[in-house]
């Protein structure tokens, strides 16, 4: 249980909050809460020195230093915390930080600002919490956690950034920040907006993604074991697709059996196509039933601790196919392992799509589906990429090109799929209204792929 505690002192405690002339002291347990999980709130997922389950403190002072070999002497990085984002006047959304915030910072709360720079290092400015924020909402990371916990080397309250900031851009050859994520808190600072006007502000993702391309063994821990959830979790909602098959009672059931395992959330909400709804790509409505006899494509991930899955498997809940599906199943099963075994280091994901392309062209050529080779015809049934960069975010280092020779470490997909929309021209009946698709995640590794033992439980289903 939470106790709030008032005490007439000087905080004692780098978790401690001061407010007015009082001192708030979270406390679970006697254990202080800082807003967030710590090893001491919650041992059963952290240890001693990871700042998030998993990440420890020395692997984020890592990331910074990265980062500022990276960027420009006499330069900035300004990266903004994710806002609180409201579903009505009074009911916010589930929160979800900002993901190169995240990698720099550790801090996973709303609000914050972090500055990064060759003469002070890390520099967060951090929402101060009033006594009815504390009361509706708990505790929060204050500057205290800033420094004691998330080891920066100099915190502000949010309310000086207006009189610190402008003296650290002051002088500045070039400021870099996300342009996606920005905040007026600093860009209608006069001194950021009179560096703007000179041209001297630059997007940071191409730094930041440019690290979290390739991944460290923690992170792929994270990930191997966010995979493992989701294959888990698709498998029972396979099996109890026969008794409910309903498009969304199989996504509350893949969303329950995710959670049960440990996930924070689905890494985006699931596509659950049933029939000629998995011709669909991203279809979300998730409202239909799915008659007897016809397939549901479920294209499905999970969250663990700011590192998500992506796992697509397509079946019959009736329990068998009929002879086109069958033909269309095969044929994107065969392009799934082909293109899986690809994947190496130097090749990159626009060489295995190209190769995707190919195979593809052939094979729906052979059955008598794509007629006409030109590349319209093609993409009419196949309109996306053969995959993409995972990791933090579901289309992870999106400022990275597909051209990009792959490294070890980096994560990738594979998913072949083709999409037959119901009376679709120059495409035999029999085939018409299917949509297959088959995802997995690839790891490059030194001497090629690795597909973790666990990731392709499903491949062949």
């Amino acid at each position: 249980m939470q106790i709030l505690v008032r005490k007439f002192l000087r905080p004692t405690s780098p978790f401690s909050r001061v407010i007015g002339s009082y001192t708030y002291k979270y406390s679970t347990n006697d254990v202080l809460d800082i807003g967030q999980p710590s090893p001491a709130t919650h041992p059963q997922l952290m240890k001693e020195g990871e700042v998030t389950p998993g990440i420890s403190g020395d692997e984020y002072i890592s990331r910074r230093k990265k980062l500022l070999d990276l960027l420009p002497k006499n330069s900035l990085a300004i990266i903004a915390a994710a806002p609180v984002k409201m579903m009505t006047d009074v009911v916010p959304y589930t929160f979800r930080q900002d993901s190169d915030y995240l990698y720099i910072t550790g801090c996973q709360q709303p609000g914050g600002v972090a500055v990064l720079g060759h003469e002070f290092g890390l520099c967060m400015f951090m929402p101060e919490a009033t006594f009815h924020d504390v009361t509706w909402q708990g505790p929060t990371a204050g500057v205290h956690v800033a420094l004691e916990r998330f080891k920066a080397e100099k915190a502000y309250p949010l309310t000086k950034l207006r009189e610190v900031l402008p003296g650290m851009i002051k002088g500045c050859s070039r400021v870099f920040h996300n342009n996606l994520t920005a905040v007026p808190t600093y860009t209608e600072l006069e001194a950021f907006q009179s560096i703007a006007l000179m041209g001297k502000v630059r997007d940071l993702s191409c730094f930041t993604h440019e690290l979290r391309w390739v991944k460290s063994p923690s992170e792929l821990k994270l990930m191997r074991d966010s995979a493992s959830i989701i294959c888990q979790a698709l498998l029972q909602t396979m099996l109890h697709s026969k008794t409910y098959p309903y498009e969304s009672m199989l996504a509350a059931k893949v969303e329950y059996e995710s959670k049960m395992r440990g996930a924070q959330r689905m890494a985006f909400n699931p596509v659950v196509g049933g029939g000629s709804n998995a011709a669909i790509i991203h279809y979300s409505r998730n409202d239909q039933k799915i008659k007897d006899g016809d397939l549901v494509l479920m294209d499905v991930g999970c969250e663990l601790h700011g590192y998500v899955s992506d796992l697509t498997r397509t079946w019959a809940p009736c329990g068998s196919f009929s002879s086109a599906q069958e033909e269309l199943y095969d044929l994107i099963l065969r392009t799934n392992k082909e293109c899986i075994e690809l994947c190496r280091p130097g090749t990159s994901i626009r060489q295995i799509h190209n190769d995707s392309v190919s195979m593809m062209r052939k094979r729906l050529a052979e059955i008598g589906i794509l007629k006409n080779s030109g590349s319209n015809s093609y993409h009419q049934l196949n309109p996306t990429s053969i995959g993409h960069y995972l990791g933090m975010d579901v289309h992870d280092s999106s400022a990275m090109s597909y051209d990009r020779p792959l490294k070890p470490g980096v994560v990738i997909t594979i998913e072949p799929g083709v999409y037959i929309p119901p009376n679709s021209e120059d495409v035999p009946e029999r085939y018409q209204g299917i949509g297959i698709r088959i995802e997995d995640e690839v790891l490059i590794t030194e001497t090629g792929y690795e597909v973790p033992s666990l990731w392709p439980c499903l491949l062949t289903y």
